[in-house]
């Protein structure tokens, strides 16, 4: 499947971890569904990077460990982690006291979106080619964008060079849920209102394929959250599985 003992690495986090609120069986599921759509993005990075794709941008990056577990597929890339500028430089302080370091090439790129800086510019800045193919992914970061906000972003994709790949997941509308993980995708939407963070976007695959197409894009997919399951989580006998619909999945090429 996908194992990532570097990101525990990093978060260190005290030994009763798995014991918390959010490990509970009732997250279970949704916790599968971050793990089809990582193994399904690192499988297609590995597949266009076999096409001689040479650059992996991921927006909102996070704690994502991909240039430190796939050393021997990063390595053939120039991999541009875009995130805040706080919560990035205490991941990079954590990669050198860990002895990652930071190869040549992984290029972290802060960027304070709420200052209004301009991600592309940043990214060229740190060495990025819009005229050579890229794969780019945003996941987990649409709920809380509009959808202005959003369209910007596939606008800005699909001018990449021909070749280029766009993965970006999105959140169906609640009444399409099935309504056994209603309760979970509320209590989320519940935590991120009071975090501040509120989900505020929503689209039915049509809708997401109609603005990937509005974009400017040549070619667009939705990947469901079924077909994932059925892909990454066949055969399983310890129950893990993600919910068939949830967070799916635009995969959009130039």
């Amino acid at each position: 499947m996908l194992e990532d003992e570097v990101g525990l690495k990093l978060l260190a986090p005290e030994g009763d971890w798995k014991s918390r609120p959010d490990m509970s069986p009732f997250t279970k599921p949704f916790r599968a569904s971050i793990l089809g759509r990582a193994r399904f993005i690192e499988d297609l990075v590995e597949e266009r990077a076999g096409r001689g794709v040479g650059q992996y941008v991921i927006l909102g990056a996070g704690l994502d460990t991909f240039a430190q577990r796939r050393p021997e597929l990063a390595s053939r890339l120039v991999v541009f982690e875009v995130d805040q500028p706080a919560p990035q430089a205490w991941k990079r302080q954590r990669l050198v006291e860990l002895g990652f370091g930071i190869p040549d090439s992984l290029r972290l790129v802060p960027v304070d979106f709420e200052a209004g800086d301009a991600w592309w510019e940043r990214l060229a800045a740190a060495g990025f080619d819009r005229a050579r193919p890229s794969v780019v992914v945003s996941t987990g970061v649409s709920m809380y964008l509009t959808k202005d906000a959003i369209m910007a972003t596939l606008r800005d994709v699909a001018a990449l060079a021909p070749g280029s790949t766009f993965v970006m997941s999105f959140l169906l509308p609640f009444e399409l849920l099935d309504p056994e993980i209603r309760p979970g995708m509320q209590r989320a939407a519940d935590g991120a209102r009071a975090s501040g963070t509120p989900f505020i976007s929503f689209f039915t695959p049509a809708e997401m394929l109609d603005m990937a197409r509005g974009a400017g894009f040549r070619n667009v997919e939705h990947v469901s959250s079924a077909a994932l399951a059925d892909r990454y989580f066949a055969g399983r006998t310890d129950g893990l599985r993600p919910p068939n619909n949830s967070e799916e999945l635009l995969v959009a090429t130039t």
